[in-house]
């Protein structure tokens, strides 16, 4: 199956089924793998990384790693290497880069701050990741596509009860732009200090001191929170807006060929942000560690948006690996066998849904028992830590990864 060739990846929808298009033509499923590290996950507890110094003494060099790693992932079936993964890789496969554009201007994904994306801190930040990682690769045919960054938190969630506007409201220093673009809306809005009062059920005697309160007591009436969530949507679209938008203008300025491959939602995604995004992305990237793929949740994302939709990040994890897996994503199964099955059935389902164009398994190796940085000690690996495959999981991976095509096109 061939289209037009551009020499860059793209994507195109064709009686009705989407696909990415490689460089030559030909139709295209990104399969990959994430964290395809030379220095896999360093455990502070260990104070150094396992999996690194096996690989360290099995080959000698990471030249020789990327050479034997990108072969096995071939032979799996796998044609994409995922997000955080080696560099030394990016000559052998096609891949993917991780600008991580909000989380160097400020945010934080395990702790859930979100950046101040009115400031000009922030532009000057992505003109410099987009000067320095895009525009070196603006003619490179093995590049998939850029994420601009991993599991931002757009609302409450299990980082923080908050609202991105109460964030900007309490959290943002008084002469910061975030608060003075806050402002700004509630001017627009309310026009008056009196008008904002008496829809928030507040009692502030001016517009100042808005921008110097440091805690918000509960409303007092249902009207007044239905107000306060209502507002805190729509500044949520203009904070959505301002980041997508910058973002992409940064990536296009730098490189107008390649894709850009969101933002890699965190299992949820609120409307306003998809509706905000929709023009600022080639793809839409979400995160899932359920045993079965959101068809609702993705079905939504693909029709506000228009555009096709990736799992950027699944696993399933087993206890009879002898890892604790207390910590990370995702419900323990028995059993290796059960991993090769959960994986088998997430992926057929879905690539039977005809808006999904790839998958991306977390990840490459094993978790330290003893923890990552994070404290992660999960059996997410398609090796263990000394480099050996699973062979019930890969052996599955490889029959399932070499029909993927067939069943998307509903052969």
């Amino acid at each position: 199956m061939k289209a037009k060739a551009t020499g860059f990846f793209r994507t195109e929808k064709v009686d009705g089924v989407w696909w990415l298009i490689d460089p030559d033509g030909h139709f295209f499923i990104s399969k990959g793998v994430n964290h395809v590290s030379f220095q896999g996950d360093y455990s502070p507890a260990l104070g150094y990384s396992p999996y690194n110094r096996n690989v360290q003494a099995k080959y000698g060099s990471e030249e020789k790693w990327a050479e034997a790693t990108a072969k096995r992932l071939k032979s799996w079936g796998f044609n994409t290497i995922g997000a955080w993964s080696s560099s030394s890789l990016f000559r052998l496969m096609p891949y993917t880069l991780i600008l991580n554009m909000g989380a160097r201007a400020g945010a934080d994904w395990l702790k859930g701050t979100f950046p101040d994306v009115f400031s000009p801190k922030f532009r000057q930040v992505l003109e410099d990741i987009a000067a320095k990682e895009c525009a070196p690769r603006r003619n490179d045919q093995l590049l998939f596509g850029y994420f601009t960054d991993n599991e931002l938190r757009w609302g409450p969630d299990w980082r923080s009860p908050r609202h991105l506007l109460d964030d900007y409201l309490l959290s943002f220093p008084p002469e910061s732009h975030g608060k003075k673009a806050l402002l700004d809306f509630f001017r627009k809005r309310y026009l008056t200090i009196e008008g904002f009062n008496k829809a928030w059920g507040l009692n502030l005697p001016d517009w100042e001191s808005l921008l110097k309160l440091s805690g918000l007591p509960n409303a007092p009436t249902e009207a007044a929170e239905k107000q306060r969530l209502a507002d805190r949507l729509d500044f949520l679209r203009i904070i959505a807006r301002e980041y997508f938008r910058t973002c992409y203008d940064a990536i296009r300025k730098h490189d107008p060929n390649h894709l850009v491959l969101g933002v890699r939602f965190a299992g949820y995604a609120p409307r306003p942000i998809v509706e905000e995004m929709a023009q600022y992305v080639d793809v839409v990237s979400f995160n899932w560690y359920g045993f079965e793929p959101p068809v609702k949740l993705l079905s939504d994302l693909h029709q506000i948006t228009g555009k096709p939709v990736m799992i950027t990040e699944f696993s399933f994890k087993a206890m009879d690996s002898g890892l604790p897996n207390t910590r990370g994503a995702g419900q323990p199964v028995p059993t290796q066998k059960d991993r090769a099955e959960n994986f088998e059935r997430f992926v057929t389902a879905l690539m039977k849904l005809p808006y999904c164009v790839g998958y991306h398994w977390f990840q490459w190796s094993d978790q330290p028992a003893q923890g990552r940085f994070d404290g992660e000690n999960s059996n997410y690996g398609l090796v263990k830590e000394n480099d050996e495959p699973w062979e019930s999981l890969t052996e599955t991976m490889t029959k399932v990864n070499g029909k993927v095509e067939s069943i998307h096109i509903g052969k």
